[in-house]
């Protein structure tokens, strides 16, 4: 694995298809800069190569902050043209989290706020430490939420709460997170790690070709009306029928072992 320098990437030794990706700028609360964007680039299309993935966490360094937005300090003074050359990078990284093919969770063990929540927003799943808190001020300092916030905010909870969240700018806390179907999990901050890997470990053991088959099914049939959802479903339905997975499932399932899958 590649050496970052505002990431971190480690493998679960005990579950080898867990990776755990790790915003790693603790001293500014692991605000994206451009180095970090530029780095989520590169490092999430090396792990889209990974053969072994199955499951990737999302999580920031130490127990202060998941992540708290764009680096402002490094925005201060911007031209509008730098401006735009940023956030394009930004877009591509936040794209690449979004479309990734496996399962991703966010583990929240702090502050997610602008475009830290909506990194949150772009993960599959998001278990919460309970002093958490995530929130879009965006309309504090003038913009608007620019990768996903105000189009995931919306298709994640009831859309009266969404709007409410975007028009007050204000922070959520981990519990209240939890009541509006935010957060699928809160625990004490000393259990996030147990509890995540937990999720992730018991999502890793299952067959490669179905997990990315759902994930596609999900994202891609949830906008569409009914009928095309259906057919979506059926499509990757067959791709995993049709699998030398499939096959070994049931032999495993007979001869009572455990699968060993080989993602074809």
């Amino acid at each position: 694995m590649a050496n970052w320098e505002t990431l971190k990437l480690e493998q679960d030794e005990e579950t080898k298809g867990v990776y755990t990706l790790t915003l790693n700028r603790p001293k500014s609360m692991n605000a994206l800069n451009t180095r970090m964007a530029e780095e989520l680039v590169a490092c999430l299309k090396d792990l889209k190569e990974q053969k072994d993935l199955r499951v990737l966490v999302v999580t920031g360094s130490g127990e202060k902050s998941f992540c708290v937005g764009a680096d402002l300090k490094e925005r201060n003074g911007m031209t509008n043209e730098d401006w735009r050359r940023q956030h394009d990078i930004f877009e591509e990284a936040y794209g690449l989290l979004r479309d990734f093919p496996f399962p991703v969770i966010a583990a929240v063990n702090g502050y997610a706020l602008g475009g830290g929540m909506e990194m949150v927003l772009s993960c599959d799943l998001r278990i919460f430490a309970e002093h958490a808190k995530v929130g879009v001020p965006e309309v504090k300092i003038g913009i608007i939420p620019g990768v996903g916030g105000t189009q995931l905010l919306p298709r994640s909870i009831p859309v009266g709460l969404a709007k409410e969240i975007l028009f007050r700018g204000n922070q959520v806390p981990a519990e209240r997170a939890q009541e509006i179907g935010l957060a699928n999990y809160v625990v004490p901050s000393e259990q996030l790690t147990a509890k995540v890997l937990e999720v992730a470990r018991d999502i890793g053991k299952n067959a490669p070709l179905s997990l990315k088959a759902l994930k596609h099914s999900i994202n891609n049939g949830l906008q569409t009306d009914i009928n095309t959802a259906l057919n979506i479903e059926l499509d990757q339905y067959y791709k995993c029928a049709n699998s030398e997975d499939r096959l070994e499932g049931i032999r495993a399932f007979n001869e009572k072992r455990q699968p060993e899958w080989q993602g074809k």
